[in-house]
């Protein structure tokens, strides 16, 4: 089995049709991989990639498998927007061959040690392969790095992977294109099921409200309208006082059915929010940054997707469909 050395895991994956069949009855657990130290390839000769994020991360495995040494910087649940680099992540840089990193300013620390670190490996900036959405933040117009919330989005990045390890390990290019072919496969197929998941939501209900900016690039592809959020595109901003109370405004007047707490901030004031505003908060967090610990409903990118949005459709009132 393939390892992922260093600070995370990354679970091996089922197929999708098996993924959103156990989707709504809970969803099973899948093999985690083995930790290990930070390594620059190894003695069968395996490049050393290193992956800032989890999502990342899990495509980086879905694409090179055994034929990779993956390191992933961030663990499960860990908030990109945040982290602060340890003296491991500056190694592991060091040592990679390859660096995957999403860009957009997604994770601001591991960008400013990747610049600094003078590291000599290529160096990908995965989201930065989608054209962005473009929104106003902080009175300033920025873009957008959530991109991985269209599932289509994840196609050109996952294909970018793939071409960026054929560069790096020619002799296993037809192992990375079957492999990326058939993971593309799934995610076509997680694109059209949330699609037509998400229509079944009343048409006055498809408000998003959560806590943070992150679900712009889902909301757009699959037909809703993200109506507010506490913060906005980074987790890094504290809201005002006056901030909560527009958005409890904003609820009221919305009439929305529920809102959504996420998986990578305290849930403390959009709860404070719910009950100003006399709305349900949903029982499910929502994985926005990161993808869940291992074991959980939403260990890997196509698990943590569907999982989103059996926990939206189901709170604003559609009705989830299992194949």
């Amino acid at each position: 089995m393939q390892r992922i050395v260093n600070l995370s895991q990354s679970p091996r994956y089922r197929s999708l049709a098996l993924l959103l069949s156990v989707v709504g009855a809970g969803l099973m657990g899948c093999d985690s991989a083995e930790r290990g130290n930070v390594a620059a390839g190894d003695d069968s000769g395996r490049p050393a990639v290193v992956a800032t994020s989890t999502i990342i991360a899990d495509w980086a495995d879905q694409i090179g498998g055994d034929q990779i040494e993956l390191t992933s910087i961030l663990q499960p649940g860990a908030d990109p927007h945040v982290y602060e680099p340890v003296p491991a992540d500056s190694i592991a840089f060091e040592r990679a061959d390859l660096i995957l990193y999403n860009g957009y300013n997604l994770e601001p620390g591991l960008i400013r040690l990747l610049n600094a670190a003078g590291a000599n490996a290529q160096r990908l900036a995965v989201g930065e392969v989608v054209p962005p959405l473009d929104l106003e933040d902080n009175g300033s117009t920025v873009p957008d790095p959530h991109v991985w919330g269209d599932v289509s989005n994840a196609v050109p990045m996952v294909e970018a992977i793939r071409d960026a390890l054929i560069e790096l390990h020619p002799d296993q290019a037809e192992t990375f294109r079957a492999n990326a072919a058939a993971y593309i496969e799934e995610l076509n197929q997680l694109h059209d099921w949330i699609g037509t998941q998400t229509a079944t939501i009343p048409s006055a209900q498809r408000q998003l409200v959560t806590t943070h900016d992150a679900f712009q690039y889902y909301a757009n592809a699959y037909g809703l309208t993200v109506a507010g959020t506490l913060i906005g595109l980074s987790t890094e901003e504290q809201p005002s006082a006056q901030t909560v109370q527009q958005l409890v405004t904003v609820i009221r007047n919305l009439g929305v059915p529920a809102i959504f707490a996420e998986t990578t901030i305290n849930p403390q004031l959009i709860r404070t929010v719910a009950q100003e505003a006399g709305v349900t908060l949903a029982d499910q967090e929502l994985y926005a940054d990161s993808i869940g610990e291992p074991g959980s409903e939403g260990d890997s990118y196509l698990r943590m997707m569907a999982a989103n949005t059996r926990a939206i459709v189901t709170n604003l009132g559609g009705t989830v469909t299992e194949p």
